[in-house]
């Protein structure tokens, strides 16, 4: 008799959909037993497609390889054949599709770039590997190809057997290249020596790191990837993202990758989309192909060497950059045929009903079971907006194997309520219920607001409070109702949506002090500017101006909060709540957190019980 899953025993009406659980979960052990060779090996040796596929130094010369199985002929090319077909760097093809070249040691140099010319049956096309780890893109043309990183001295990492503080995790979600006060795209090296002390400083533990894979282009947020193992060179070197990492492991912050695996790049030269002339080689066929919001491409996750190149890509991160663990972006596109969109989600037969794909399903369990083999410690976070149950409870439970789910809900929930209720509806019974809404034994990461608030189209907590008074109205003594009334309630959100939080909290990059405007990258329609992809400092900095308030509310916010040992697993202990005078109490250990949501009145000998 098959044995009842812990998530269906935390959660009985889940029995009705158990058959279809106990299937997800049988698939996903058959399947690991399938790629592990009925686990004589393991899913941490099964994922080690870089080691093998791209360029690689020998101790003869160079070899390289590639997976093209609808390719009839491919050539090596680059700056040592002077871009042209040479049947001297022809490849010759392997089993299985694959192809590989072995190169005397004079033939490449650190630095040298290259691609390849693949032919096949009806045409021919340029293509950068699909293994490359370092591509970079001519300033002048605009092209890009891949590189030789072969440097005399590669980086050591000095910071030994990080393990990340998750007690709690404290996350700062940060994009390289807008991280600087100038108008222009920042670097690795910038980000270290002037983000990092800014982000320890402010408390945080964790940073989550944007656009790191790199994207043909900057204005997609690093959303829509084109190769999936090189660091993007337009933020600097390999080395230089390693010595962040490393550089922020020593001031006890952990490093996690927003990790694009819901989608891909259409762009066939760059990306995979026609890779050797098989427009399915890494994607579904069909209508299932192309991504019908993003324009973009989506990965067949039946298929065992689509599953191969995407384990594979995420040991590689931890591996080579000791990056900590990953956000995996676009969860809830990954689970549906219809990526999440129109669907409602109002009762769990819609998480069950057969529009499930469960090969990704299979996928992403496989993906956290590795990962976690290959670091005990890492951290996975699931942006998943449907609510999917299991998502952040252990495989062996029957779940999906994150570590946290984003709580998708809040930030959605405070937009709204700004928007649409005037201060008088703001009622702290949907409050509380709305901020610690969540699945029973399911960690979640609770944040008021995230990138996808900053966005052009969308507006900060702050400028959807505060708006135009922002721009006259910040200066110490000179604040109005507005900017009063604004900055209180930037304090309130902040506070109860992180008081609440049963597993960690999360901030975008400049956001805790009230970053004004919005993200606008650049892009034809603002004359390729940097004006608004860019963080202001020198706002919070300026000690005549309020931003500093909130930077300081939330510095001795987080500080609070991890002052108490275990602080995020307690029970959040409802006091007292009175609509009518908006007023919430609750309980967690020792401190008790009270808020009066009233705009018009101040209460004095309050009692509750």
């Amino acid at each position: 008799m098959e044995r009842t899953l812990n998530i269906i025993k935390h959660d009985l009406w889940l029995e009705p959909f158990e058959e279809a659980i106990n299937g997800r979960y049988r698939y996903a052990l058959g399947k690991k037993s399938e790629l592990t060779n009925g686990g004589k090996q393991s899913l941490s040796d099964f994922a080690t497609g870089y080691l093998y596929f791209g360029l690689h130094k020998t101790s003869k010369g160079w070899v390289f390889r590639e997976w093209a199985p609808n390719a009839t002929q491919i050539y090596l090319i680059g700056t040592f054949s002077n871009w042209k077909e040479d049947q001297a760097y022809a490849m010759t093809r392997l089993e299985n599709g694959n192809w590989e070249i072995e190169l005397p040691a004079d033939v490449l140099h650190h630095g040298d770039l290259y691609k390849l010319i693949v032919h096949w049956n009806g045409g021919c096309g340029e293509r950068i590997p699909a293994w490359a780890t370092r591509v970079v893109q001519d300033a002048q043309t605009g092209i890009f190809n891949a590189q030789v990183w072969d440097p005399q001295t590669p980086y050591v990492f000095k910071t030994k057997n990080f393990k990340p503080a998750t007690d709690p995790l404290l996350i700062y979600e940060c994009h390289i290249g807008m991280a600087q006060q100038e108008e222009k795209v920042g670097t690795y090296n910038e980000f270290r020596e002037k983000i990092l002390p800014r982000v320890a400083k402010a408390g945080y533990n964790c940073i989550q790191v944007m656009a790191v894979q790199e994207h043909p282009y900057y204005g997609s947020f690093g959303y829509h990837v084109s190769n999936f193992f090189a660091a993007s060179s337009r933020f600097g070197t390999p080395d230089e993202l390693k010595e962040l990492i490393d550089a922020a492991h020593a001031l006890g912050i952990a490093v996690i990758m927003d990790i694009v695996h819901s989608h891909s790049v259409k762009n066939e030269v760059e990306g995979l989309a026609n890779f050797a002339g098989d427009p399915n080689q890494y994607f579904y066929p069909g209508a299932r192909r192309e991504h019908p919001a993003w324009d973009s491409l989506c990965f067949d996750y039946g298929k065992n060497e689509v599953i191969h190149f995407l384990l594979s890509n995420c040991k590689y991160w931890l591996e080579e950059y000791s990056f900590d663990g990953f956000r995996f972006d676009g969860v809830t596109s990954m689970l549906y045929f219809s990526h999440g969109l129109g669907e409602a989600f109002v009762n769990y037969a819609d998480y069950y009903n057969g529009h499930q794909d469960d090969n990704a399903i299979c996928y992403l369990t496989l993906a956290n079971d590795l990962i976690h083999q290959v670091k005990v410690n890492a951290i996975t976070i699931a942006e998943d907006v449907s609510g999917m149950p299991g998502i952040a409870a252990k495989i062996e439970d029957g779940g999906y194997g994150f570590d946290y789910r984003m709580a998708m809900n809040i930030p959605d929930y405070w937009i709204r309520t700004i928007k649409d209720k005037i201060d008088e509806d703001w009622k702290p019974s949907g409050i509380f219920w709305e901020v610690t809404n969540r699945r029973k034994n399911e960690k979640t990461i609770s944040y008021a607001e995230s990138h996808d608030q900053a966005l052009v189209g969308d507006k900060t907590i702050i400028f959807r409070l505060i708006d135009a008074d922002m721009y006259w109205h910040m200066q110490k003594g000179d604040a109005n109702y507005v900017v009063n009334r604004g900055i209180a309630l930037h304090k309130m959100i902040r506070l109860i949506t992180a008081s609440t939080m049963n597993g960690g909290y999360l901030n975008f990059m400049g956001n805790e002090f009230g970053h004004p405007e919005w993200i606008d990258f650049p892009r034809e329609g603002n004359g390729w500017s940097c004006k608004y992809a860019r963080r202001q400092w020198d706002l919070v900095d300026n000690k005549n101006l309020l931003y500093h308030v909130m930077a300081d509310f939330d510095a001795d916010m987080l500080k609070l909060l991890k002052g108490v040992k275990s602080f995020q697993t307690t029970p959040v202990q409802e006091i007292w709540h009175n609509d009518e005078d908006q007023v919430l109490a609750f309980q967690r250990k020792d401190l008790i957190f009270v808020f009066n949501f009233n705009p018009k009145k101040s209460f004095t000998d309050y009692g509750f019980w």
